[in-house]
C-alpha cells in the first residue's frame, strides 16, 4: 500500500512540475491524492478528512459551519445550496465523474474551504478529504 501511494505520490508530482494542462477528465481521485500528498509532504488520512469535512467548524460564515450544510451527511445522495441549487453526490461510487476535472476540483476546494473554514484548505487537507470522500 505505501509503495503504491509513494508511485502515486511521485506521479502527482511530476504531473505538476511537467504543468501538464487542466481539463475536463484531466485526472482521478487517486492523482489527485497523490498530487496533494506530495505537496504536504504527508500521508493522507481518510479518517482525518471524514472528521474534518464532516465536523463543525467557526473560521468561515456563520451560514455555513459545515460541509454537510449543503452536501449532507449521506454523501450518496444529492445536496443542495443555499439558494436551493441541486448539488450532485460527493461520493464518486454514485457519480463517477467526481474529482475527474482538477479545474473543478481546485475551484471547489477554494470557495467552500473559504466559506466553512475561512481560508483555503491546506494540501494535507485536501489530500485528506479526497482519501475519504474517494473511498464512498
Amino acid at each position: 500500500m505505501h509503495e503504491n501511494l509513494r508511485r502515486l505520490t511521485l506521479i502527482g508530482a511530476l504531473a505538476v512540475l511537467a504543468g501538464w494542462p487542466a481539463a475536463a477528465g484531466d485526472t482521478s481521485a487517486r492523482q489527485l491524492i497523490a498530487q496533494f500528498a506530495a505537496e504536504a509532504g504527508t500521508q493522507p488520512s481518510a479518517a482525518r478528512g471524514k472528521a474534518l469535512f464532516m465536523g463543525t467548524h467557526t473560521g468561515g460564515k456563520p451560514e455555513t459551519p459545515s460541509c454537510t450544510t449543503c452536501h449532507t451527511r449521506n454523501l450518496k445522495a444529492a445536496g443542495q445550496t443555499r439558494a436551493g441549487k441541486a448539488i450532485e453526490p460527493m461520493a464518486p461510487s454514485v457519480n463517477p465523474a467526481r474529482y475527474t476535472d482538477s479545474a473543478k476540483v481546485a475551484k471547489w476546494f477554494r470557495r467552500n474551504c473559504k466559506s466553512v473554514l475561512g481560508r483555503e484548505c491546506t494540501a494535507a487537507e485536501k489530500a485528506d478529504i479526497l482519501a475519504w470522500l474517494s473511498s464512498l
